[in-house]
């Protein structure tokens, strides 16, 4: 609250995203992108207004019932990771497959096909501490997209990526949109905001245009 009236971070947000696109959010830092990305992957309630994931009412499920939308259709890349210390690198990467009861020996069998597509199978047994940022990106990746999710949430993905793994990463988000990946990333870079069909600009909360 500020001077007695509520302090927005996002304000007079009105957003449609169709299935299947692959939209950009740019601004400023503390414009509010990385808030509207956690509202739309559930992991933040909005204070007021409405939002409809596949026609549900998010803004009327309980907790319960977001989480399972959240577990079944979203992978998220986070810019600090939140990786599980405690959990080995392939321990990270299975446990979205534990929460959509995923059969072991076809965990087993994902987890070793998406460890070889990233080169990372060499730190599989590794803790997270152990790796460096970017491989610990690379890995929070892995496992955003290990579930298969119909919509992939990324803030700054290639953030800790040298040049070349951050264009591996955009090619492989333009192929998984191209196999009808639903896509929002959050960016401060206008080369990965180009690979979307639309770019969303914020600005102290609100929405520049659309």
């Amino acid at each position: 609250m500020v001077g007695g009236k509520p302090n927005f971070i996002l304000k007079d947000v009105h957003l449609h995203i169709k299935e299947g696109e692959f939209v950009s959010i740019m601004g400023p830092s503390g414009s509010g992108k990385s808030s509207l990305l956690n509202v739309i992957g559930m992991l933040d309630d909005a204070s007021e207004g409405e939002y409809f994931f596949l026609e549900q009412p998010v803004h009327t499920l309980k907790e319960k019932q977001r989480s399972q939308l959240y577990k079944q259709y979203i992978g998220f890349v986070f810019q600090a990771y939140h990786l599980i210390d405690e959990l080995t690198v392939y321990e990270n990467i299975e446990t979205p497959l534990i929460y959509q009861n995923v059969k072991g020996s076809e965990r087993q069998a994902m987890v070793a096909d998406i460890l070889d597509r990233f080169q990372i199978v060499g730190k599989k047994d590794l803790s997270p501490t152990q790796l460096s940022g970017g491989q610990q990106q690379l890995v929070g990746i892995a496992r955003a997209l290990i579930g298969k999710p119909k919509l992939l949430l990324a803030d700054e993905p290639t953030g800790n990526l040298n040049s070349r793994q951050g264009e591996e990463i955009m090619e492989l988000f333009k192929q998984l949109n191209n196999e009808g990946v639903t896509i929002i990333q959050v960016t401060h870079s206008e080369k990965n905001a180009a690979y979307g069909s639309r770019i969303i600009n914020l600005l102290d909360g609100r929405i520049e245009n659309n």
